[in-house]
């Protein structure tokens, strides 16, 4: 997964609209791939959305399937944006390479939906609670290195104030235990709470506590996980939606329609057990005075 996956959403894009064009054009996969002088197996990696693409390619599949001029700048353009590396690149060695592709799926997303039972999900996270978090997620890193790490999620977070309707709608469902679990000291978990209050009021975000009165339930089991939805745009069929859950050693992503629905159902069943938003805010205004006088 280390390929350059940060723009794999423009990618998929492309990649659907030109088997759209080619079978429009009546012509099959083989014919292209004879056409262009190239293999059968490219124009399928290309029509997949896997791997980078070159603009030549684009423009020589374009003329062979009849494109307009207009269509064939724009999708030479959404080639370029294929290769550019997202802004993320900037931040070098502190990220894995498998977090890469969830960053550029995150912000291209229309809808996050992220289920937690450890911690604050990152784009939530302020600065020390960060901070503390990598302390002890990754003590062999430098303190330069993990400045830089913590300056890339506070960077992420600029998503959720974009301009409407472009910034994603984000719902969040905490397990009571995230915010009773103490990272770094009482004052940055006052303020990493008095935070979550601050962006649940946004008109885009919504948290919601799963108080520990509900009991084990399906989240418990197969543990945290965010779902992507991806926007429309100018396209008939918006790009699949995505499941992403982590672990030590890397990461999952799943975009099999089966796959996504069981998390779904999953999901919903989290709603049902969850605190509604006004509730949530009572109980996190509970814990902090807790914490602030404990």
């Amino acid at each position: 997964m280390a390929e350059d996956m940060g723009s794999t959403v423009p990618r998929r894009r492309l990649g659907r609209t030109l088997r759209d064009l080619r079978t429009e054009a009546g012509i099959t996969l083989d014919a292209a791939a004879e056409a262009l002088e190239c293999s059968r197996q490219k124009v399928w990696r290309i029509e997949s959305g896997l791997g980078s693409v070159r603009g030549v390619d684009v423009r020589a599949m374009c003329e062979l399937y009849g494109a307009t001029a207009e269509l064939t700048r724009a999708l030479t353009a959404v080639a370029g944006e294929t290769r550019a590396k997202g802004w993320w690149h900037a931040y070098g060695d502190a990220i894995p390479d498998w977090f890469e592709l969830y960053v550029g799926l995150e912000s291209a997303a229309s809808q996050l939906r992220f289920y937690k039972n450890s911690l604050v999900p990152g784009i939530l996270q302020t600065r020390d609670y960060a901070l503390g978090i990598y302390r002890i997620d990754q003590p062999d890193l430098s303190e330069e290195d993990r400045e830089r790490a913590v300056e890339l999620r506070l960077q992420r977070q600029s998503l959720l104030t974009r301009r409407l309707p472009r910034a994603p709608q984000v719902q969040v469902v905490l397990c009571e235990s995230v915010l009773l679990r103490p990272v770094g000291s009482p004052t940055t978990m006052t303020d990493q709470l008095g935070h979550l209050l601050e962006e649940g009021r946004l008109p885009n975000v919504s948290v919601r506590v799963l108080p520990l009165a509900a009991g084990p339930h399906h989240g418990a089991v197969g543990g945290e996980f965010v779902l992507l939805d991806f926007p429309l745009g100018n396209r008939s069929v918006p790009d699949p939606s995505v499941v992403y859950s982590e672990s030590w050693t890397g990461s999952l992503y799943l975009d099999r329609p089966a796959e996504f629905a069981a998390y779904e159902k999953v999901w919903s069943g989290l709603l049902r057990l969850a605190l509604d938003e006004e509730q949530s805010r009572q109980l996190i205004i509970k814990i902090v005075g807790e914490v602030h006088h404990g």
